[in-house]
């Protein structure tokens, strides 16, 4: 169905071929009306009111409450009930409905079934029974959420019980989750420049600094993974493609109460993981601490096939590198915390984390040199002994406080931040020249670099007239990074690839929001400003300051047509600023021909971002984006500029990018026993720009289709199927060739379900592999790496202690992950 035809007959227009101009005009169109400023035949909704109580006793609050269809019992929309047992729900008018409620404990209770008429309807009070099942012993928790939660702004994976996740590390599981690849950089529907929070703390890295410490935190400590495409004002406008939010895991048990889990894998190489969790809940406080050991080997083999033009005296020449790096990674991660309810309405929290990783690498590489006749020119052989230590850690202080006893009530967020991530790297590089025959040479490095980041940030919330809400809020970052680099040939000093480099960021924000709305719109309109100053300095001379004001608007209505449909259009600029590695020019070598060097001349990127989503049945969902990116960031590969044959792997700015994406998105259940969530990307990317003497104009379409099948099986078993393709897409001057992968896990709980076992199969048919090409003006490089991608894993975990929850749900545990959304902001 085209969008077009659910508009006034006056207002519809192409989407597809229009100019800018016209596609600003036409968002600026369907704003109006989806604001109900231009006149549409869409339905409203009706309330349907009532209370919760358990029969002459108390109301029951934090209720379940559910609106079904009177015709087959399928949920419409669920609400908890607040502190006064109320609650609210909204249908469509006209319609037969059924209402439930359900508390754990307690047995449900049903509504006669009714018309909802368009005022709305007050029903009477749902009476709750204790449960005789429960009655006389302990209440155990065994609900599983849903793989995949769609919520009004985002997509939410809850990774932490997906049988998939046993074994793995974040950067897997990331790499699984619906439009999102790692391959050359974390990307979120075909479009790179994220912003990556890991429990609300932004992470300050990019690239193989990265994917080193993505690699480095364990899948057992990750609870869900939010994917957010078009965030709002309150959240930093860094990150043009929008926002991924990794949650850790915190038991909610009340009591004392932990897990221990295990797990080995083995692909051509072991992979070891172990960890402990302890968490202490009271009804006012609460206290948590985990750490996971992990001890992974890896390999990484690469082929290069390079073509040189004549230069600078030079000949042309053909190369081909082959090679093969081993990594050994031991990792230590811990996290300690505690929340405390310093009165009804204020909760303060603090939290202490670690993540310490060691990585060895030895990587042998064999060089061949070709004439342009086929006859050799050059052959030798490297051996790179590199050994990486990164001690991270991170400290938060938080406090919460709601000025009156409603969850409509003004709220005040206070929070801080410090982090420090340290990088000491020693390389000790032999070469060996064959033909022709030289003396061996050593290249040793010695390399260090140490990045704080501190950040305050203050937020307040309050409702206004009419069911809106103002929202405010400060934020200051500063960001500070030292780095030396050096290097001695056969015990000589190298001067000219020794050096220090100092980078300094400091980002002041200030944003105000409003959101509100009726029974069948939603609105929110922000503006974020963003006062930036960043210095570099190269061996203690300032290589450049950049200062700049910019000012970020966002704005998001949500229109239900009636039942079925539903409308959703949001809009916003975003920001991305080069970080530290990508401005820090010094070298880190990977063999004797390849390096990779910052820029220190890179700017920010900026881009403008327009989504239009429509919902059918509340279920299957259709986004269509359009993105224009002005001097996008890309990674490129080039000869190095001091002569020679090596080359250099860095970052530039092109002019343009523009992008448009249509991403599809369906929750189907084939059968009881099967759920599938299917999500195709369907995106077109057009570059332009120059390097190096080249003209950049290339566009091309691309795709990424993942599903992922659920099975419920005999004796208790769960099974999942996850397969994912990727076609061939470009990013700048690179070429990526399709690729794909298919993973198979299996779960099991027993003793009472204390315990799980998890066995899984990742990429079966050992199709990951990426195939790349870059092609320039007298130089082009085309590589293959395969990693060690199919593994099997059997993966334990045993939880012990109190299950218990309590009847009547207290609200530390939704203030606490208000408090994480609101860090992340």
């Amino acid at each position: 169905m085209r969008i077009s035809y659910l508009l006034p007959a006056w207002s519809r227009v192409e989407l597809l071929g229009a100019r800018p101009g016209r596609l600003a005009a036409f968002a600026l169109l369907l704003l109006l009306w989806l604001a109900g400023l231009v006149p549409a035949r869409a339905q409203g909704k009706a309330a349907v009111r009532g209370t919760v109580a358990t029969g002459p006793g108390p109301v029951v609050e934090f209720a379940t409450v559910t609106l079904h269809r009177a015709a087959d019992s399928v949920v419409v929309k669920t609400e908890f009930s607040d502190e006064k047992g109320s609650f609210r729900l909204e249908g469509a008018p006209g319609g037969r409905y059924v209402v439930s409620a359900a508390q754990v404990g307690l047995r449900r209770a049903w509504s006669a079934p009714f018309a909802l008429a368009p005022a709305g309807i007050a029903l009477p009070a749902l009476v709750l029974e204790v449960s005789q099942a429960t009655a006389l012993k302990e209440v155990t928790v065994t609900a599983r959420k849903p793989l995949f939660e769609h919520q009004a702004d985002r997509t939410v994976v809850n990774v932490a019980d997906s049988p998939l996740s046993a074994g793995a590390t974040a950067l897997d599981v990331l790499n699984r989750a619906p439009g999102v690849t790692t391959e050359t950089g974390v990307a979120l529907r075909g479009r790179q420049g994220v912003l990556l929070v890991v429990d609300g703390k932004r992470v300050p890295l990019s690239g193989a600094e990265l994917a080193d410490y993505l690699r480095a935190l364990p899948a057992e400590q990750l609870q869900s993974i939010e994917l957010i495409t078009n965030p709002p004002a309150q959240y930093d406008a860094q990150g043009g493609a929008g926002v991924i939010a990794i949650n850790l895991k915190k038991d909610q048990r009340l009591g004392t109460n932990g897990s221990a889990n295990v797990s080995y894998g083995r692909g051509e190489y072991g992979k070891f993981t172990t960890g402990l969790a302890l968490n202490h809940r009271r009804k006012n406080t609460n206290f948590y601490g985990t750490y996971t050991y992990a001890n992974r080997n890896d390999f990484v083999r690469q082929e290069f096939y390079r073509q040189y033009g004549a230069a600078a005296g030079l000949p042309a020449v053909n190369s081909t590198v082959t090679g093969k790096r081993v990594l050994n990674l031991h990792s230590h991660s811990a996290r300690l915390g505690a929340d405390v309810n310093l009165s009804k309405r204020t909760l303060a929290g603090v939290s202490l984390t670690g993540l310490f990783s060691e990585t060895t690498t030895n990587n042998d590489t064999r060089t061949q040199f070709t004439d342009e006749l086929g006859g050799p020119a050059g052959r030798y052989q490297s051996l790179a002994a590199q050994g990486i230590n990164r001690p991270n850690g991170s400290a938060n202080l938080n406090l919460r406080h709601v000025f009156a006893d409603s969850a409509a009530a003004a709220s005040l967020t206070a929070d801080a931040d410090y982090a420090r991530y340290s990088t000491t790297r020693s390389l000790d590089l032999y070469t060996n020249y064959e033909e022709p025959a030289l003396p061996t040479s050593l290249l040793t490095g010695d390399q260090r670099n140490d990045l704080s980041i501190g950040a305050l940030k203050l937020d307040y919330s309050r409702p206004l007239p009419y069911r809106s809400r103002l929202e405010m809020g400060l934020k200051s970052t500063r960001v500070v990074s030292g780095n030396v680099a050096l290097f001695f040939n056969n015990g000589t000093y190298q001067p000219n690839i020794s050096n220090n480099f100092d980078y300094y960021e400091n980002v002041n924000a200030a944003y105000a929001a409003v959101r509100g709305g009726s029974a069948s719109t939603r609105f929110q309109a922000g503006l974020r400003a963003e006062q930036a100053t960043i210095r570099t300095t190269l061996a203690g001379e300032e290589m450049r300051e950049q200062q700049y004001l910019q000012w970020f608007p966002t704005a998001s209505v949500q229109r239900t047509l009636n039942a079925r449909h539903a409308l959703a259009l949001t809009a916003g600029r975003r920001v991305d600023r080069p970080n530290y590695g990508q401005l820090n020019p010094l070298r880190a070598y990977v063999d004797a021909v390849s390096y990779r060097s910052g820029n220190p001349y890179l700017v920010a990127q900026t881009s403008y971002n327009v989504d239009l989503t429509h919902t059918y049945r509340q279920k299957f969902i259709a986004a269509l984006t359009y993105a224009h990116t002005h001097l996008p960031i890309i990674t490129t590969v080039q000869p190095a500029p001091d002569g020679g044959r090596q080359v250099v792997n860095r970052d530039v700015n092109l002019s343009t990018q523009q992008y448009l994406a249509l991403t599809l998105t369906a929750p189907l259940e084939p059968a009881k026993w099967w759920t599938l969530y299917a999500n195709g990307v369907f995106y077109y990317s057009r570059f332009q720009g120059e390097l190096a003497g080249t003209v950049l104009d290339r566009q091309q379409p691309a795709c990424q289709l993942s599903a992922n099948n659920t099975f419920s099986l005999p004796h208790g078993w769960t099974a999942e199927l996850n397969g994912t393709f990727q076609s061939g897409e470009i990013w700048g001057f690179e070429q990526g060739r399709p690729r794909e992968q298919v993973l198979v896990g299996f779960q099991r709980s027993f003793w009472a379900k204390q315990a799980t076992l998890r066995l899984n199969v990742a990429d079966v048919f050992y199709t990951a592999p990426g195939r790349f090409t870059s092609v320039y003006t007298g130089f082009s490089e085309s590589f293959l790496q395969r990693q060690d991608t199919r593994v099997a894993t059997a993966a334990f975990t045993y939880r012990f202690g109190s299950s218990k929850v309590a009847a009547a749900r207290k609200r530390m545990a939704g203030a606490e992950d208000e408090l994480r959304r609101a860090a992340s902001q």
